[in-house]
């Protein structure tokens, strides 16, 4: 009888964690799925990681060392922001401001300690959540710019540009980007049956960012996608692997540029490509264009030690930075400007380090460090400081570079890795 006990009790505690982790992991693909959803605020996507957040801290939620130097880098970079926004903290868009860059410093911590246990299962709720987003935002935007919903134009496009459920086209472009490579890996490496129905979802996720007509995603797809295949090739384990990368990649590029064809025969789709595509844009040049007020700041930002304070920029010229780590110095003075980028970059070099550590999540990972990559060559041109899964990516690349430590070992010593992971590879969407 009192094994019976012993045994029940077992039973029921074994359950109860179970239950749990199924919660938390379930909390993880809510919130991918929530983050294409931002046109209302608060959004979907702040409820559902205030909900995943309280939820996680009641279960367990560990913040390890390997931490600390994110969590003060983020703090010195806001306490920055604040500094310099103390006598504008009068005005509501700028208190409002602050109040989000403290937020996304939060979720980027939140990523990381998430993201840094039990780690392979919830990269892939988190991945197949984005997934899902990503095509109800993707198919949104292709119906309103198709007209193919009742009074949707308005709601759906923004000045004849796709937005689906954003509201700038360019950070909805920006969004599909990482949902598109998790895709894509999915059509180069599954068997056929998948590659097709993923080859299906790349193609809607690719259709809504060209019509979103912004250059930088246009150009960020290209170049992500072509980074994120080399690395595939480069890590991995069969020949026969780096072929079907190769031969399937040329299928998909071959596709990918019979589309846009199709797409230019329409008169009105051609001429907004023919006017977006171009470089001679009249934000671009001149002495205070886009590229002329990136000089001119610099030159601003080196005798103002205390910055101008957030969104003040448009007051001196004529438009925003349009440029992260410039806003960075303008907004936060010489401690938010020298930390930002800091930040940026030295999380791109620690991931450039853990791209050929053998982890079950490797495939997962290439995905999100090039979509970071991308995002942080973006930033030079347009402002990304407050886009969601920006900070998201952030905190998931922290997240799997701490907890990618059990697998670095010296080939001689035989050890057993720290976590069991779910499984070797992510299924297909």
């Amino acid at each position: 009888m009192a094994y019976a006990a012993a045994a029940g009790g077992m039973n029921a505690a074994a359950s109860a964690v179970s239950g749990v982790l199924a919660l938390q992991r379930t909390l993880v693909w809510l919130v991918g799925a929530c983050g294409a959803v931002v046109f209302i605020e608060p959004s979907p996507y702040e409820i559902a990681t205030l909900l995943a957040t309280v939820a996680f801290f009641a279960t367990g939620l560990r913040l390890q060392l390997v931490f600390m130097p994110l969590v003060l880098a983020l703090f010195l970079l806001n306490i920055g922001y604040t500094i310099c926004a103390i006598p504008l903290l009068g005005q509501t868009e700028v208190a409002s401001w602050i109040a989000t860059s403290w937020y996304m410093a939060v979720t980027v911590v939140f990523f990381a300690m998430v993201l840094s246990e039990d780690t392979a299962a919830r990269l892939e709720m988190l991945r197949r959540g984005l997934v899902v987003g990503a095509m109800v935002a993707a198919i949104s935007a292709v119906a309103g710019y198709f007209h193919l919903v009742p009074d949707g134009n308005d709601l759906l496009t923004l000045y004849g540009r796709a937005r689906g459920t954003f509201k700038d086209p360019n950070v909805l472009g920006a969004f599909l980007i990482l949902p598109s490579l998790f895709v894509l890996q999915s059509v180069v490496l599954e068997r056929p049956g998948m590659a097709i129905r993923n080859a299906i979802a790349f193609a809607i996720m690719a259709l809504a960012i060209l019509l979103a007509f912004s250059r930088a995603a246009w150009g960020g797809l290209v170049l992500t996608a072509a980074f994120m295949l080399a690395l595939m090739v480069l890590t991995s384990r069969s020949n026969t692997q780096r072929s079907r990368i190769i031969i399937m990649t040329v299928v998909a590029a071959t596709l990918g540029l019979a589309l846009i064809a199709v797409l230019l025969s329409f008169d009105a789709t051609a001429e907004m490509f023919k006017q977006r595509a171009s470089f001679d844009q009249s934000y671009d040049e001149g002495r205070f264009g886009r590229f002329g007020r990136h000089i001119l700041g610099a030159d601003m930002a080196l005798d103002l030690p205390f910055g101008i304070g957030p969104l003040q920029f448009h007051r001196y010229f004529p438009e925003d930075t349009h440029n992260s780590y410039l806003n960075a110095f303008m907004s936060g003075g010489w401690l938010s400007g020298v930390l930002y980028p800091a930040l940026v970059f030295t999380t791109v070099v620690i991931g450039f380090r853990h791209v050929f550590v053998r982890v079950p999540w490797q495939r997962t990972y290439l995905a999100v460090f090039s979509a970071f990559v991308g995002t942080v060559g973006e930033s030079f041109v347009i402002d990304t400081d407050h886009w969601r899964h920006f900070w998201m990516m952030l905190g998931a690349m922290w997240g799997m570079i701490a907890a990618a430590q059990a697998y670095k070992v010296p080939a001689e010593t035989p050890v057993v890795p720290a976590q069991i992971p779910v499984s070797a590879e992510p299924s297909a969407s």
